[in-house]
């Protein structure tokens, strides 16, 4: 859907601190399914975790995008997601070497233009729901980028600047600024 657009990128790259200056700037958004499913199952002592059951964990994020997508169809004008069902489909395929890409990629489109967040080391920070190092982060990245470039997105690597410049960048490329 073309009103739809994918922030992704590299864990700890700043996409929640950009999605939430979207989010200020009147835009919807859609946060992240890897962290919600992180709290999710930590507080009710579940095992779809990325440490425990990476392919629960890949399938729950896969059934949390799909259920995003349909929530955010209801949603007016763009809507930005913080990472979103490509982002799983390539980590399912990555882990289990299904191929996923090509099941759900062409039928769930997002807009042709998707923001990918660089590594940044000196912003990158580890927590309890982030617990895998930057080399592991700096791997899905560029996974992601061979990935989304597949299905035919242009990628735009958002610049290490503040977050209004990137917020700026993104909105000017999307036309609506």
């Amino acid at each position: 859907m073309d009103r739809f657009v994918i922030l992704s990128g590299c864990s700890g790259g700043g996409k929640s601190t950009l999605l939430e200056a979207l989010r200020l700037r009147g835009h919807h958004v859609i946060e992240e399914p890897g962290r919600r499913i992180v709290a999710q199952e930590l507080a009710g002592g579940g095992s779809a975790l990325p440490w425990v059951d990476i392919e629960a964990f890949i399938r729950r994020a896969i059934d949390m995008s799909l259920a995003d997508r349909q929530a955010a169809a209801a949603l007016p004008g763009t809507v930005f997601f913080d990472r979103g069902l490509i982002d799983a489909i390539s980590a399912l395929r990555h882990v289990t070497g299904e191929p996923a890409l090509t099941t759900y990629g062409p039928m769930h489109r997002y807009n042709s233009h998707v923001f990918l967040t660089p590594p940044w080391p000196e912003i990158y920070v580890g927590d309890g729901e982030r617990r895998h190092g930057l080399s592991e982060a700096i791997a899905e990245y560029e996974r992601l980028i061979t990935d989304y470039s597949a299905l035919g997105y242009e990628a735009h690597i958002l610049p290490k600047t503040s977050v209004a410049e990137r917020a700026d960048f993104v909105l000017a490329t999307l036309g609506l600024n």
